[in-house]
């Protein structure tokens, strides 16, 4: 269990970032690794609980403690205590496809379930998970594991987001011929053209990308499936032309705000936004559209969850005069009641990196209309709310603004195209139904996993969905899977 004595003796201690004056400069990762010394000592810390909430409970419900995707969480940190950093690697990617995705990403509910969360000092489990895979990619241990054997069986997996690529990776593992299509010039999803390259550089998904291809994934890019755009592939084609197809194309369809002066320029959904300076870093083209870019605006971000943060860090870094972020629902209080939400993950205000490089923080406000001239939006016009959402007589305010960005989340997958083309059954919200037991949608050998199915979500459950619905699959085809949960 690591150190017996080292939760008493050791405090946390975790990574800091560059100064704020000089990561704003660019766009590259800005958090500084712990040395080995400081690694060792925080896994010592792991207390090896007799119910370790930490590494999830098991179940595929919403809302469980812990990790989803099950990280064997004490067991890694007592190799890393020992030193013993392969078979780390190999213990971590026995759960994870992607630990080096959710290193930098995931908001980590298992330091939230914690025991040592109970006093405010959690084992730095997120900084410990990223540094076993760096390693294990610096010493060579993260190697294609190529089938011993081929099942003749071909699959679809439409959208490479994480779900996408968890779930080819483990059909590919299990010996079958996985192609796996994506709409835009390179996989990843919304890890490519939606998390910005500060929080996680691309190089990244490239090399686990150049593992799948030896493992035996084809990808195939700049291919939408259903639809009317150029070089669209016809779904029930593409069914007919493999043994099952996978549905993992995310939940992109934003939420709108349609309030009065909504159809003035400069007011766009945060992933209009975010995916241009993306593909300017990455030296992609833009293609036939407007460059959005906040340089030299008062820039107004509505929503305030991580995808309005991550329109922050890029608004700032593009040269932003000022950034404000409305939030409709009340400021969380500062500190949970442990006796209350431990070992769940805690409603309390939290700071994002790109919070703390300088934006202006308004809870509890809701937007009623945009102002602007020559058909540009100029003002927002506010009203403060109370706790039901209703308007504070005399609480108006307005501001100033020539970029905004709409960060409210999604509401469902795309319908048009893909979807309504296959006729697959929706559920209440909108969402391809399928349940968590078999991933199988309404049509023979058609599954999905991933935000498609649940809704926006976490990369971590996109992880975890891509691996069960790969189970499913391989059942499917072969009447029995030894693929690991």
């Amino acid at each position: 269990m690591g150190k017996i004595t080292g939760f008493l003796e050791i405090d946390r201690h975790d990574r800091k970032y560059e100064p704020v004056a000089e990561r704003l400069k660019n766009y590259r990762e800005f958090v500084i690794p712990l040395d080995e010394k400081d690694l060792r000592d925080q896994a010592a810390r792991c207390m090896n609980c007799g119910v370790p909430y930490c590494h999830g409970t098991g179940s595929v419900e919403p809302g469980t403690p812990g990790c989803p995707v099950n990280n064997q969480i004490p067991d890694w940190n007592d190799l890393v205590y020992r030193g013993e950093w392969e078979e780390a690697t190999r213990n971590l990617h026995s759960t994870n496809n992607f630990p080096d995705f959710t290193g930098r990403i995931c908001p980590a509910p298992c330091e939230a379930s914690c025991t040592l969360n109970l006093i405010e000092a959690p084992v730095t489990i997120k900084t410990i998970e990223q540094a076993i895979s760096e390693r294990g990619w610096q010493n060579g241990w993260i190697k294609p594991e190529i089938a011993a054997h081929k099942t003749g069986k071909k699959v679809a997996v439409v959208g490479s987001g994480p779900a996408g690529m968890a779930c080819a990776q483990q059909l590919a593992r299990a010996g079958h011929d996985v192609h796996l299509y994506e709409k835009n010039a390179k996989a990843g999803g919304l890890l490519r053209y939606g998390i910005p390259d500060f929080k996680m550089e691309k190089d990244v998904i490239d090399r686990r990308v150049r593992q799948m291809e030896a493992e035996g994934v084809t990808f195939h890019y700049g291919a939408p499936v259903g639809g009317s755009a150029r070089g669209a592939i016809d779904p029930r084609q593409l069914a007919n032309d493999h043994d099952a197809v996978v549905l993992t194309g995310g939940a992109e369809a934003p939420r709108d705000l349609p309030i009065p002066g909504r159809n003035l320029d400069g007011i766009h959904f945060a992933m209009d936004f975010l995916p241009q300076q993306n593909r300017r870093v990455g030296n992609e083209p833009l293609g036939d559209v407007k460059d959005i870019l906040a340089g030299g605006k008062h820039v107004v971000v509505i929503g305030g969850g991580d995808t309005g943060s991550d329109c922050i860090g890029t608004s700032l870094r593009q040269g932003a005069l000022s950034v404000t972020q409305l939030e409709i629902m009340s400021a969380p209080p500062e500190h949970e009641n442990k006796g209350l939400t431990w070992p769940n993950w805690p409603l309390k205000m939290r700071t994002s990196s790109s919070q703390a490089e300088g934006a202006a923080r308004e809870f509890a406000v809701l937007t009623q209309k945009f102002e602007g001239e020559d058909g540009k939006v100029t003002k927002l016009h506010c009203v403060r709310v109370d706790e039901k959402f209703l308007p504070i007589p005399d609480s108006e305010f307005a501001l100033d603004a020539g970029l905004v960005l709409l960060a409210m989340g999604f509401v469902h997958p795309v319908h048009e195209g893909l979807l309504k083309t296959l006729g697959v059954d929706l559920d209440q919200r909108g969402n391809v139904r399928a349940n968590m037991s078999d991933y199988q949608t309404s049509l023979p050998k058609v599954f999905t996993a991933g935000d498609m199915r649940r809704g926006q979500s976490l990369v971590v459950w996109a992880i975890r969905e891509g691996r069960l619905c790969a189970r499913s699959v391989d059942t499917f085809l072969m009447g029995s899977t030894s693929l690991p949960r």
